[in-house]
């Protein structure tokens, strides 16, 4: 029985951590999050320790090591841009660490959380859970199939991602692009992991979009030109999900052949878990190119709509009320 204690208990990704520990076998035995609304620590693991402070919650750990029941694993799921140096805390504590996606904003700085890993002896894991997908791992094997047969074919790819987001977004930290990144890094990495993971390299990118509630583009693979549309506005949902009341359209269309990965999403943290307690798990190095992919978004510069971008590029964009000015 591995145990764990849990970074950012209040966060919107924390039960499915939560529930991956429990499906694991494993134990949670100390939490920490500034906010207390972490009722559903009941649902899993109602005796857990639990912090709103910080020192606390350190001091509390200690002790346990001290006593020779110290944590195999820090579960990290606080707002992105404290992911690093909460990262550095638990290999530093003498845990492994398993982070929410991204690990950083910045691809400069997986260097220093490899350096302060090797120092400690211990290993850095991340979400990357699209890899552990059945769909996408038979998508990979497809494409490798194809550019046996022919190294020089160029695959024609359209990636929609629509997760509704109500006007608290805006008043959070992931409304704020300094601490999450924007919605390209926020809601977007998975996806250009995946990518990048399936087709290698990125050759070249566009980005055509990029505001507080969608960003779209169009990135160059060898083999391959992928236009993406990612939204957290539920007006961009298609028809066919507003008419069944749906919140979420993920979607890839292939050359000829599409599937929607809308279902089957939200189990595979714990099959991310069970990966890494079986040797398995994806460290910073397996993450840094997607995490330079959605930087170089955040940063380039827009370019003009062309014949290249995704077909809901040019939705006609309404102002927020709730969304901060600058």
């Amino acid at each position: 029985m591995k145990r764990f204690a849990l970074i950012g208990a209040a966060g919107y990704i924390a039960p499915r951590h939560l529930k991956a520990i429990a499906d694991c076998g494993g134990v949670l035995v100390a939490a920490y999050d500034p906010s207390d609304s972490v009722g559903h620590l009941d649902a899993y693991f109602p005796e857990a320790a639990f912090f709103t402070e910080f020192e606390r919650f350190d001091r509390h750990l200690n002790k346990l090591s001290d006593a020779g029941k110290g944590v195999d694993f820090i579960s990290i799921c606080s707002p992105n841009y404290l992911h690093d140096s909460h990262i550095r805390y638990a290999l530093r504590s003498g845990a492994h660490c398993i982070c929410e996606k991204p690990l950083t904003l910045r691809p400069w700085n997986i260097e220093g959380l490899t350096k302060v890993s090797q120092n400690t002896g211990n290993q850095v894991f991340t979400i990357l859970q699209l890899r552990l997908h059945e769909n996408v791992i038979a998508l990979k094997k497809e494409v490798q199939k194809k550019l046996q047969e022919d190294p020089e074919y160029v695959f024609d790819v359209d990636l929609t991602y629509i997760t509704s987001r109500g006007n608290w977004y805006y008043a959070s930290w992931k409304g704020d692009e300094e601490k999450s990144g924007g919605i390209a890094t926020n809601i977007g990495v998975h996806f250009f992991d995946m990518l990048h993971w399936i087709f290698g390299d990125l050759k070249d990118q566009k980005v055509y979009t990029r505001t507080h509630d969608r960003a779209s583009g169009t990135m160059y693979f060898k083999n391959a030109k992928v236009r993406w549309f990612l939204s957290i506005n539920a007006d961009t949902l298609p028809d066919s999900v507003k008419g069944q009341g749906g919140r979420i359209h993920r979607s890839l269309s292939f050359d000829s052949w599409s599937f929607d990965f809308t279902e089957g999403f939200t189990e595979l943290h714990s099959t991310s878990y069970r990966h890494i307690l079986e040797g398995g798990g994806f460290n910073e190095k397996a993450a840094e190119a997607a995490i330079e992919i959605v930087h170089n978004m955040r940063e380039q510069e827009l370019a003009p709509m062309g014949e290249d971008a995704h077909p809901l590029a040019d939705l006609p964009l309404a102002a927020h009320p709730f969304y901060p000015k600058k």
